[in-house]
């Protein structure tokens, strides 16, 4: 895991709240959908930032919305540089995350694992033949 600086974890962090009105009022793609920014990870040298995004809806949907966002990643980054007191604005790479999905999967299992052992064990085969 790569070292954590103070100053390019607040870099990151004011990249993600920018990034995330500029994809919601800038970007005004249709194929792109519901987007969420979840994350920026920068580079020590604030050359190149990681951006990490989430969307509602299903898979196919996330790799339309990577290429309309890499596509639109210029003019985000010249938007950014408006915005942000940054000498120079870092090249911007779009990451899906899966975090959520994860997430989500690893809850319903937690849930059916409670489901189960609130109903009572399996009960075993040689008592059904009694």
């Amino acid at each position: 895991m790569p070292r954590d600086f103070p100053r390019t974890r607040r870099v990151g962090e004011q990249i993600q709240r920018e990034l995330a009105v500029l994809v919601r009022n800038e970007v005004s793609d249709p194929r792109l959908g519901l987007v969420s920014i979840s994350g920026v990870e920068v580079s020590r040298d604030l050359s190149h930032a990681r951006v990490f995004f989430s969307t509602l809806g299903e898979s196919g949907d996330a790799g339309i919305s990577l290429q309309v966002l890499e596509g639109a990643a210029g003019y985000l980054r010249k938007l950014l540089g408006q915005r942000l007191a940054l000498r120079h604005v870092p090249q911007l790479q779009f990451k899906q995350d899966f975090s959520l999905q994860e997430g989500a999967h690893l809850s319903a299992l937690i849930d059916s694992a409670i489901r189960s052992d609130r109903g009572g064990e399996e009960p075993d085969q040689d008592s059904e033949e009694e």
